[in-house]
């Protein structure tokens, strides 16, 4: 750049730092911030979002519960996929708000931050996230309705897009003991561009999770959309107990009842269920104010502390642990299927998704009430303290045997990220944002797959046949599987007590297997596996499954990829008579050359992916427990009510 070149840049960013003044500043009033930035509110405008709206409104009628005034409440999908809340709480207060100077009920759904959950005295302990829930549901809905009912009155009003379109009036009298909320609303399609569809199985699962972890509080849910639509009703007056009971339908378990103990500290109240399986993993599910803490936090690790010094002081105490022998964190949990609820009058919420609890007297708290009550169930049960140390015992054995075989393995092939799998052929590039891993099932497949790959963006690492069920193997077994063991060693991430999800050197992992029978079965057995011992790959999104055409259909110079026998039927009624449709159907990845495979299942502007999730953490437990457990009657149970489902491949 010329001398003349920098001092006319240097006049243009003065002239426009002149420019840059008040009146370039924008004030967003009233709800316009939450309509300008949605995301900041509720996550994302994706159906994730989309459903933080109906979390919200049953929050609020799920405060009134945990304060003692509201037993029910009632959410109703409306055949024009509009929701509806009903609570029967104490109802929204409706007189005159000292400062803002409007009805309370207006100032609840018209102000952000308004609300009885900011050291008011409405709510010792609340639910929800943010603590904004009403003002911004108003704001990012089409339409919003609420109806209180209290003092003998019937209040209404509603809005448009955030703003009041009728002012509060009574609309009628109701009996002097009458009292709740109801709240009726239409998400925006302005601000949800991707769907206003509400799923009911993602709504009923929320629900039930809320039933179970506020013990005696009943929730219905019905959806109109459907033509029955049939009133599902959740209520567990055994709460977190019953929610073991859930969680364990499909195992085979070492004692009938879960363990169940309750306290309260410092205006936090602690609940923990546990009960242990014939299983070889874990399963803890922890929550504070009934947000599911996928990250874990304070009240986990108190938990877990607790639960290993109390059961190793009692097998020591009782002669069934040597002098020098000490049992891990994961062989006392090996087995367990646990919930670990809190309530905390003020919690702080940190980690990447604002889930994970900071509060550090929680830990304190949660670490005192579980092992006190723990201790004295161990002392009053011996005969089922003396399995579960057992069972710690089998678990530590387990693990110094895993330990040989990893030492051993090690030496043979490596699992040592310097020293990478011979069949794996890796990508060139060492970031792992871009890098992508595709297990394919054979030689054949891993051959074209290999040739036709991205070299730069693209890894390959075929596997023979059908991976171990670990769903039925201690980590030992696990270990000494040739095609597991490569897997670990790949993705760079380690296993067990050293997983490191940071270190992973694919940010995707695709599953790529045959569009048949057999394919789905290797996809489910790693899923089983990426679930079960690789689950924070999972929780990261980097998990995939490709889906590969099952026709192709060529005529002339023209070739179009078909997935069902359906649509080829649909597509075949369109073709013209000539030239003769040549149909090729594929019984494997195998049968594709180099080409078509990248067209069709690695192409990035071509290809369909389905991100795997593990938000439904306790659905998805139950489901595998099921498929790939030991027990056999949930599993044909399952078949047999599903086998008109299935798409047979002859």
């Amino acid at each position: 750049m010329s001398d003349q070149d920098s001092q006319t840049n240097k006049q243009d960013l003065a002239q426009k730092a002149k420019e840059y003044d008040a009146s370039q500043i924008q004030v967003l009033s009233g709800l316009e911030a939450v309509r300008k930035r949605p995301g900041m509110y509720i996550g994302s405008t994706s159906g994730q979002g989309l459903h933080h709206l109906v979390w919200e409104i049953i929050d609020n009628g799920i405060d009134e519960a945990l304060a003692g005034f509201a037993t029910q409440i009632d959410v109703i999908v409306e055949t024009d996929n509009s929701i509806t809340v009903t609570d029967d709480g104490r109802g929204i207060p409706v007189d005159i708000q000292a400062k803002t100077g409007k009805p309370a009920l207006e100032t609840v759904f018209n102000v952000l931050h308004a609300g009885g959950k900011f050291g008011g005295g409405g709510y010792k302990v609340s639910g929800g996230l943010h603590g904004v829930g009403a003002s911004v549901v108003n704001a990012l809905s089409s339409n919003l309705d609420v109806e209180v009912t209290r003092d003998g009155q019937r209040y209404y009003m509603d809005f448009e897009r955030g703003k009041v379109k009728t002012a509060m009036k009574i609309v009628g009298d109701a009996p002097a003991d009458a009292h709740g909320t109801r709240v009726h609303f239409a998400p925006d399609p302005d601000i949800f561009t991707e769907t206003t569809v509400y799923d009911d199985h993602t709504l009923v699962t929320r629900i039930r999770e809320l039933a179970f972890l506020n013990k005696g509080l009943r929730i219905t849910f019905q959806d109109k959309r459907e033509e029955s639509a049939e009133t599902l009703t959740f209520h567990y007056e055994g709460g977190i107990k019953s929610y073991v009971d859930y969680l364990n339908e499909n195992k085979d378990v070492i004692f009938a009842e879960p363990i169940y103990v309750e306290g309260k500290q410092d205006g936090i109240t602690v609940e923990v269920a546990l009960q242990y399986t014939d299983d070889y993993h874990s399963n803890l599910l922890t929550f504070a104010n009934n947000i599911h803490t996928y990250e874990g936090g304070t009240h986990e690790a108190g938990f877990k502390s607790a639960l290993t010094r109390v059961i190793n002081d009692y097998g020591h105490r009782n002669n069934l642990l040597k002098e020098n022998e000490k049992l891990s964190g994961d062989d006392v949990r090996e087995g367990m299927t646990a919930v670990v609820s809190i309530k905390h009058p003020d919690p702080q919420f940190e980690g990447q998704t604002k889930t994970k609890l900071g509060n550090s007297d929680a830990r304190t708290v949660t670490d005192r009430t579980f092992a006190e009550r723990f201790n004295k169930f161990l002392l009053e049960n011996p005969s089922e303290a003396k399995k579960i140390v057992e069972k710690g015992m089998l678990a530590s054995r387990a693990r110094v045997a895993a330990k040989r075989a990893r030492e051993v393995t090690r030496k043979k092939s490596g699992l040592e990220i310097s020293n990478l799998p011979g069949k794996l052929a890796d990508n060139t590039s060492k970031d792992p944002e871009i890098s992508e891993l595709f297990i394919v099932e054979g030689d054949s497949a891993g051959g074209s797959a290999k040739e036709g790959r991205s070299r730069l963006t693209q890894a390959i690492l075929p596997i023979r046949g059908k991976i171990l069920n670990v769903e039925k193997a201690s980590m030992d077994r696990i270990l000494a599987n040739d095609e597991i063991r490569t897997l670990f060693t790949a993705m760079g991430t380690g296993f067990g007590e050293s997983f490191d999800v940071s270190k992973a050197r694919y940010h995707k992992l695709i599953i790529m297997t045959d569009a048949d029978v057999d394919g789905a079965h290797i996809r489910t057995l790693l899923l089983t596996l990426i679930y079960r011992y690789m689950r924070p790959i999972l929780d990261a999104g980097f998990v995939y499954i490709a889906k590969p055409p099952l026709y192709q259909v060529r005529q002339g110079k023209v070739a179009r990829y078909i997935d069902s026998d359906e649509e080829l039927k649909d597509f075949m009624v369109t073709l013209q008579p000539s030239p003769k449709p040549v149909i090729q159907r594929y019984k494997g990845l195998g049968e594709m050359d180099a080409d078509q495979l990248w067209e069709t299942t690695m192409n990035p502007d071509n290809r369909r992916l389905d991100r795997v999730s593990g938000d439904d953490a306790a659905d998805a437990d139950r489901v595998f427990s099921m498929l790939m457990g030991d027990k056999v009657e949930p599993r044909r149970d399952f078949i047999e009510q599903n086998a008109k489902f299935a798409e047979l491949d002859f």
